[in-house]
């Protein structure tokens, strides 16, 4: 099975130049590094800023081309991070318990876990996963979801056998 993925970045620095983005190329070496009857195949990796209209549009424009977009940043409490919001604008159907595995996974290794407001849902045949800013956070939220992709991408787009 191959899956195709976007990988979305939401940085103000980083879309300016003035901070390296590593959570992003951190998504695409994981989904590298799996070996087996599923192949991630990037389609779309791109940085933007951290706007709410623009973050909409993009996970519009690329949900009819790829499975999974994995959004990275933009999930926390300050005043522009908006991620979830414009996330869940354009879902159709949320998909509360891959949020919440990450958030209690997490919780084991720090508190500030309960402040990250990720959220994880359908658009079409697509699924959106909200992934935290930092690197480190990134791979180990990632890590979480990872055994259920191929299965939710085969539901998302009908495949209901098991």
């Amino acid at each position: 099975m191959v899956i195709r993925v976007g990988i979305l970045t939401l940085s103000d620095k980083a879309a300016r130049g003035e901070r390296v983005d590593t959570s992003g190329p951190a998504i695409a070496r994981m989904l590298a590094a799996v070996h087996g009857e599923t192949t991630y195949a990037i389609v779309s990796q791109q940085i933007i800023p951290d706007e709410r209209d623009l973050i909409e549009t993009t996970l519009q424009e690329w949900a009819d081309g790829v499975d999974l977009i994995l959004t990275t940043g933009g999930t926390g409490l300050g005043p522009r991070d908006v991620t979830p919001e414009a996330t869940g604008t354009v879902i159709d159907r949320g998909v509360p318990g891959l949020a919440e595995a990450i958030r209690a996974e997490s919780l084991k290794r720090t508190p500030f876990a309960m402040l990250s407001r990720g959220v994880a849902g359908a658009i079409g045949t697509c699924l959106i996963i909200n992934l935290p800013g930092s690197e480190r956070a990134v791979r180990e939220s990632l890590a979480v979801v990872m055994p259920v992709l191929p299965h939710a991408v085969e539901l998302l787009h009908g495949h209901t056998e098991h």
